[in-house]
């Protein structure tokens, strides 16, 4: 049956539910082969959801509250279920961050208006999207890995590249859900195929015009980064 527009069901968690953030890590490291670490995480104060609860990590000033590496650092990413299942044992909270770039997906993220513009636009031009991660304030299209000598060709060809574009390639990472990170709880905004081995990912150069103009038209231009 042929994969209409790259259309996901959302990721919809049940009332009183636990999210199953170990589920979810070894889906990615054994199913799609996806190198994973557990991020930092927020503070305990407050309550799910709660805006004033802070980063983990030691700096007051951190700029991506939960969403980061910390303990371990970003090279420990590893696709190893054993290693995956001590982490989140010990941590079941932890959020899941995806190391991109090598032979993992690389990823371009954008502020959450300027995705679903995007995305509208790519589907009507009826191209076929990969899965994409939402978080309340940016979305995130995952796609095929990319050298930074092929992102760079590929920008340098653009008049303009908002700023609030951010592209996560070689050494970068990306939080995956069901990820509770400081700006609220991630999601699948198109979710990978069900029962799918590694889920297929599109080339940079199919959807980086769409991202561009989406974010470039965006009512601040596309000049704030807006995490």
């Amino acid at each position: 049956m042929r994969e209409i527009l790259g259309r996901r069901r959302r990721l919809r968690l049940r009332r009183g539910r636990r999210p199953d953030h170990l589920g979810a890590a070894l889906r990615c490291a054994t199913e799609w082969d996806w190198p994973v670490l557990p991020g930092v995480g927020l503070t305990a104060a407050g309550g799910r959801g709660d805006r004033d609860r802070g980063c983990a990590c030691p700096d007051p000033e951190c700029a991506v509250p939960g969403a980061h590496p910390f303990d371990p650092g970003l090279l420990a990413a590893t696709r190893d279920p054993r290693l995956v299942r001590w982490w989140w044992t010990n941590r079941p909270d932890a959020p899941i961050l995806l190391a991109t770039g090598g032979s993992a997906p690389c990823a371009v993220s954008l502020p959450a208006v300027a995705g679903a513009r995007a995305l509208a636009e790519l589907d009507r031009m009826d191209m076929r999207i990969g899965p994409v991660v939402a978080t309340p304030t940016r979305w995130s299209l995952l796609v095929a890995p990319y050298s930074l000598e092929q992102l760079g060709e590929l920008l340098y060809a653009k008049d303009q590249v908002p700023s609030s574009l951010r592209f996560h390639g070689e050494g970068g990472y990306l939080v995956l859900p069901p990820s509770d990170t400081w700006t609220g709880q991630v999601r699948w905004e198109r979710e990978p195929l069900a029962g799918s081995a590694a889920p297929w990912l599109p080339d940079v150069e199919a959807v980086v015009d769409a991202l561009v103009e989406a974010s470039s038209s965006a009512p601040d231009g596309g000049s704030r980064l807006r995490y």
